[in-house]
């Protein structure tokens, strides 16, 4: 059974994840999006993601107390260590499947952090308050396009459909607790993500409805990052990341 210091430290290091593998697959619409306010806007929010990820990381790395930094959780672990949600690490596609799922993550982002502002713990609090800032966001510029590419053209209407129903499956994970959720919830560190699911799949449901999107049925939800079972596509990421720290260990300016 884990103690508190390795639930914390999973903990951390899951929220630092999945914000670092989100900020990685966003910062792929560098120069690539379709108006210069797009790539700019997909690029800020790439980095507002890799901020997040360094701050939890860091603060699990203090938590571990072995000597590690943040850039160490970041890229000198294998690929079953890593527990950001499978959503994260889907390729980034077309807009239109971007824009789902940046509506589908930056609707859960925002519940988490907000609730995540009350945790027991103040670093948690410190970090979520300035997330929470940031998502609010990301979350208004997901509804905006969701709703501008659903009322739009039968091209538009039909990529974001088809992006929903490919995406669906991969919602149930976000609510999934394990072991050091249920640590943590006793000292009021974590939340109970079961008291998200209603709020998320209500907000979901009303934007889809009002961007004349049919709500997906998915016959069964995808699972596994918790326990370090990823797509293969996290690989090909990590290929990229770890490439410098793989090439040059420990280099130094």
């Amino acid at each position: 059974m884990m103690n508190k210091q390795e639930a914390l430290f999973k903990y951390l290091v899951r929220l630092g994840d999945c914000a670092l593998i989100h900020g990685h697959r966003l910062s792929e619409w560098c120069s690539r999006g379709p108006l210069l306010e797009e790539d700019l806007a997909l690029t800020n929010m790439a980095l507002d993601n890799i901020g997040r990820a360094q701050a939890f990381l860091k603060y699990a790395a203090e938590v571990q107390a072995i000597g590690l930094t943040e850039d160490d959780l970041a890229y000198k672990r294998d690929e079953r260590a890593y527990y950001n949600n499978l959503i994260t690490e889907l390729p980034i596609g077309d807009f239109a499947f971007t824009i789902a799922k940046q509506l589908l993550l930056s609707v859960f982002e925002n519940l988490q952090m907000q609730a995540l502002c009350k945790s027991a713990d103040t670093t948690i609090v410190g970090i979520a308050a300035k997330s929470h800032k940031e998502v609010r966001y990301h979350f208004a510029h997901a509804r905006d396009w969701t709703l501008r590419l659903g009322k739009g053209t039968l091209e538009s209407n039909t990529r974001l459909q088809q992006a929903f129903n490919q995406l669906w499956m991969y919602t149930g994970e976000l609510f999934e607790m394990y072991e050091e959720d249920a640590i943590l919830n006793k000292q009021g560190i974590a939340i109970d993500l079961n008291e998200l699911k209603h709020p998320y799949y209500n907000t979901i449901t009303s934007i889809l409805n009002d961007a004349n999107i049919k709500i997906p049925v998915a016959d069964y939800m995808q699972t596994g990052s918790r326990k370090g079972i990823h797509t293969e596509y996290l690989g090909h990421i990590l290929s990229e990341m770890q490439y410098l720290q793989r090439a040059y260990p420990d280099a130094k300016w």
